[in-house]
């Protein structure tokens, strides 16, 4: 009886994955869902024993990443506000210096202006001196006094332009004293926004620093939270690639083709003639790239899925999920017996694994023997390393799916 396709609908979520949600799927023996009319959707993660533990590690590592990924990005506005801080530093250094600068010219024009108030205020004390030194003469006095009239002339005329020179040196000064006003006050308008422009370039470097310590810190944070959930994961993997193998003796075939990065010492099953999406399966990184079907690239799923379909001409098998998930989301029929050519499935662990059976004891294939009660298995990605390998197991440690 055949069973019905299990059909998921989270169709592009490996694309959308951080880096890190990446890796934790990849490690996967592998997800597979190809419904009937060919397209390929991702499928997700059951629950078994481990399940508890395997999806609040996933869970948490996933929202720490997205956390990694969103300081990134606040790294780089904050890169780009740093920018922007050290770029009105720069001009509030630029500023100052040259505040600094015109402080100094006008303290020395002061001094200049104060030394020429000085002169002129001597001059004009001479010049009141002199004015007043032959005393307060009325005109008539200082004409009988002079001795003629070109003395009375004389006497006159210097008092005059004393007076004039008086009234001019009071407006020098009038001017100077001005001058010096202003000028202070424009030197006091330059220290104060001197004193505004220093805090704020403290104000401004102490948030920068606050923001590269925080940022920096809290990535740290993160990157150490995720890494130590990876490695939990990677324990639990351990153990599903324990119970993968578990009962397995390895077996080296003569003649199996030979080649590729999946060829782990036994061949490579044929599996490197399949060309990917971006290119030879076998030779990508596990899980770099999907096959002809759509499935990552060296896992045990994307191997038997292959290899039951192409090889073993069953062009219209369909499952779904993880391989433990096979059994009942093949739309062939399980059987408790195997056959050669069919599909094993271990249910043991997280993900399960799923093997093809070339052949069923006691029998000799290709030179090797079978015994009674075991069967000579093709698989991939047993050990979690995305290699190929032949292994005998007992007939009772999996169910089979054929016609």
């Amino acid at each position: 009886m055949q069973k019905p396709i299990f059909k998921l609908n989270n169709t592009a979520v490996i694309s959308g994955l951080s880096s890190s949600k990446r890796l934790l799927l990849g490690s996967v023996c592998a997800s597979l869902v190809v419904l009937a009319v060919g397209a390929v959707v991702v499928p997700k993660i059951y629950a078994d024993a481990l399940q508890d533990q395997i999806e609040q590690l996933e869970a948490e590592a996933n929202r720490d990443q997205t956390a990694v990924d969103a300081l990134l990005l606040e790294a780089k506005s904050f890169e780009d506000a740093i920018a922007s801080l050290q770029g009105q530093i720069t001009i509030l250094e630029q500023n100052i210096a040259t505040n600094q600068a015109r402080q100094d010219d006008l303290k020395a024009r002061i001094a200049v202006k104060q030394k020429d108030l000085d002169a002129q205020r001597k001059v004009l004390g001479d010049d009141i001196k002199a004015m007043y030194v032959d005393g307060q003469l009325t005109p008539i006095e200082m004409l009988a006094t002079s001795k003629n009239l070109n003395d009375y002339v004389d006497t006159s005329t210097y008092r005059e332009a004393v007076q004039r020179k008086v009234q001019t040196t009071l407006k020098e000064i009038a001017k100077l004293q001005n001058q010096l006003q202003d000028q202070k006050l424009e030197v006091d308008k330059l220290l104060a926004a001197q004193r505004v422009q220093q805090e704020q370039l403290s104000t401004d470097r102490s948030r920068q620093n606050e923001l590269l310590a925080y940022n920096s810190g809290q990535r740290e944070a993160f990157n150490a939270k995720i890494k130590a959930n990876q490695d939990k994961i990677t324990d639990l993997q351990a153990k599903q690639a324990a119970l993968n193998l578990q009962g397995a003796s390895r077996v080296n075939i003569t003649g199996n083709e030979r080649g590729g990065a999946c060829d782990g010492g036994s061949g490579n099953g044929g599996y490197a003639l399949a060309s990917g999406v971006a290119g030879n399966v076998c030779e990508a990184p596990k899980d770099a790239i999907r096959d002809w079907a759509g499935i990552e690239n060296r896992e045990c799923t994307s191997y038997a899925y292959w290899y039951f379909k192409r090889v073993a001409g069953n062009a219209d098998f369909t499952a779904s999920g993880d391989a433990k998930y096979w059994v009942t989301t093949s739309n062939y029929p399980v059987n408790n017996y195997p056959k050669a050519n069919s599909i094993g499935v271990k249910t043991e662990g997280q993900w399960g694994h799923v093997v093809i059976v070339l052949a069923v004891g006691p029998t000799n294939y290709r030179g090797s023997n079978v015994p009674a009660g075991k069967v000579l298995t093709a698989e991939m990605n047993a050990d979690f390393t995305g290699k190929y390998s032949n292994n005998l197991r007992d007939i009772n440690s999996m169910t089979y799916i054929y016609k």
